[in-house]
């Protein structure tokens, strides 16, 4: 990306309008600046050469605080839009990465891709990473047009006053893009590293908690404590790095304009000892010089904020430009009339040399139950993700077949795959649990669709009655995302509650008796029946006999490897 990257102002619409108006500041800021330094030389020429008096500069003295008074204004004006457009950015750039993330579906997520990011490269943009833009925008990107603005006007107004000091401002100038080039080339790496570092640090952290609640049920929560607190100082660490090489390179350059403004000074300060220059032209070329540097300083200051922008937008480009897959446009026809075929279907297992399922063959009819069996690894998920035109399929074919004409079957690949999620209630076994009060997650948010009669049934039927009858709210309780407050059993008890009061005509449960009791597993099977007698269509990845028996149809998935498939 260069500093000012035309794919941002692409990919960013906010940013458009923020250059133009930051420009615009520029302009007015090096008037602003020549302005100030004329008047203040014209305030105090007069009044150290000649004696004036207050009367005699009162009215360049009162042009002088009308200047300093625009000058704030200016300078407030700038870093109010500048906070504002960067957060316009980053809200723009966060969501399109999500959205995009969403199009390229769960497998890419799992996926290395060319640019090295993945799936939790998702989770660091979208939470930490994409920051990395607020200090480009605020503090780098004004200084970077005030270059362009501020530094060649008021060089200008140097050359037209003396001469000789603008011939020392031309050649000392090129040595500070030098510098920054050299500092620069150090800064990027160290930013480069520094994400890489965050997000490998995000993923251990991220890792971590989602697996405290087994640690904690094995009572080894207190473990992880040192392996946080190493997470931690490694990050610290890797900050405390970035941050010495910001100011290493600052300090350079601070002191390279400080010498090269030095020069003007000392040259100015000797011709006026001789007479060579007059007193107001030497007080306004000495105040110019500093603001001819100051812009191009700030951009080397500034210049690792660009670079941590820079490294952070990359990776989010990199996201938004994969190639999304094409959907299909034909609507999806009614489930709850439509019996599902796979035939012959493989799909290829990234970063194996295997076919996962392969070569499957089978068929879900409507208002059934239909167990699917297999190892681990043999693609039972993947099938699923199929099913859902969330992976494609490598051989073979998925057909929604409507029983009444089973002729005009439509080719999943060829409908949209919204019309067929909205068909859809998916349970997890990572319960996808909103925040809220039981009856607002029971209802998904809307609890005048939903009669007390068909909320007590499905409650009851779960088996979470006892449960929410000890809860000192009921139905009011407060629960956290992901069902934080209820056990394993009862949040998946919840989430089986809740599909028989959603309207999704299929139903696919991922081993919805895992790590559950006799007992509770009991209410689980009575859910399922009770899914089936409401007509709706249950798909199940299920390992235990018991979810195996209640199926009406049993389909087995194998894999195989791609070299025995092609013998």
């Amino acid at each position: 990306m260069k500093p000012l990257d035309p794919q941002l102002l692409k990919v960013a619409t906010p940013a458009r309008g923020y250059v133009i108006l930051t420009a615009a500041f520029g302009v007015a800021t090096a008037g602003l600046v020549i302005a100030q330094a004329l008047l203040i030389a014209a305030v105090l020429a007069p009044v150290v050469s000649q004696g004036a008096g207050l009367a005699d500069v009162r009215t360049p003295l009162l042009a002088l605080a009308g200047v300093v008074v625009a000058r704030a204004i200016v300078a407030g004006l700038s870093e109010r839009y500048a906070h504002r457009a960067s957060i316009q950015v980053i809200v723009e750039l966060r969501r399109k990465v999500i959205e995009k993330a969403v199009r390229l579906g769960p497998r890419w997520l799992t996926l290395p891709t060319s640019t090295g990011s993945n799936g939790m490269d998702v989770v660091t943009l979208a939470t930490r990473g994409l920051d990395d833009l607020g200090p480009y925008f605020v503090r780098y990107l004004p200084q970077l047009l005030l270059v362009v603005t501020v530094t060649p006007a008021t060089l200008a107004v140097v050359l037209g006053l003396d001469w000789i000091s603008a011939l020392i401002i031309i050649v000392t100038i090129p040595l500070v893009p030098v510098f920054m080039i050299l500092v620069g080339r150090l800064t990027a790496d160290t930013s480069k590293r520094r994400l890489e570092s965050m997000s490998k640090l995000g993923s251990q952290v991220l890792d971590l908690i989602a697996g405290l609640p087994t640690l904690r049920a094995f009572g080894r929560e207190i473990g992880p404590i040192k392996r946080v607190k190493e997470l931690g100082e490694a990050y610290t660490k890797s900050t405390m790095r970035t941050l010495q090489v910001a100011f290493l390179s600052g300090m350079v350059l601070e002191l390279l304009t400080t010498l090269s403004v030095a020069l003007v000074a000392v040259g100015v300060g000797m011709r006026l000892v001789y007479g060579h220059v007059g007193l107001e032209v030497s007080l306004a070329v000495i105040m110019l010089a500093p603001e001819v540097y100051l812009p191009i300083r700030n951009v080397g200051t500034h210049f690792h904020a660009s670079t941590n922008g820079i490294a952070a937008f990359n990776s989010a480009y990199a996201i938004l430009t994969q190639a999304s897959p094409v959907l299909g446009k034909a609507t999806a026809p009614d489930l709850s009339t439509t019996r599902i075929v796979l035939d012959a279907v493989s799909v290829k297992a990234p970063g194996r040399d295997l076919f996962a399922p392969h070569n499957l063959t089978a068929t879900i009819e409507p208002a059934t139950i239909t167990a699917i069996t297999g190892a681990s690894g043999v693609g039972k998920s993947t099938t699923v993700l199929s099913l859902l035109s969330l992976v494609d399929i490598d051989t073979g074919a998925i057909r929604l077949e409507t029983t009444a004409s089973p002729e005009s079957a439509l080719d999943l690949k060829d409908v949209d795959p919204t019309t067929l999620w909205s068909q859809v209630n998916w349970l997890s076994q990572r319960s996808a649990l909103g925040p809220g009060t039981l009856r607002e997650v029971l209802t998904l948010d809307s609890p005048s669709a939903v009669s007390a009669d068909q909320l007590t049934h499905a409650i009851e039927l779960a088996g979470l009655t006892d449960v929410i009858e000890a809860l000192p709210k009921g139905l009011d309780t407060q629960i956290g995302t992901g069902g934080v407050g209820l056990s394993v059993g009862q949040r998946q008890r919840l989430t089986l509650a809740r599909a028989v009061l959603s309207p999704g005509q299929l139903v696919i449960l991922d081993e919805p008796t895992a790590h559950l009791d006799a007992h509770t597993e009991k209410h689980v099977l009575d859910t399922i029946r009770a899914l089936k007698e409401q007509g709706r269509t249950v798909l199940v990845l299920a390992h235990r006999p018991t979810l195996i028996a209640l199926a009406d149809t049993v389909v087995h998935v194998v894999n195989s490897s791609v070299e025995a498939t092609h013998a």
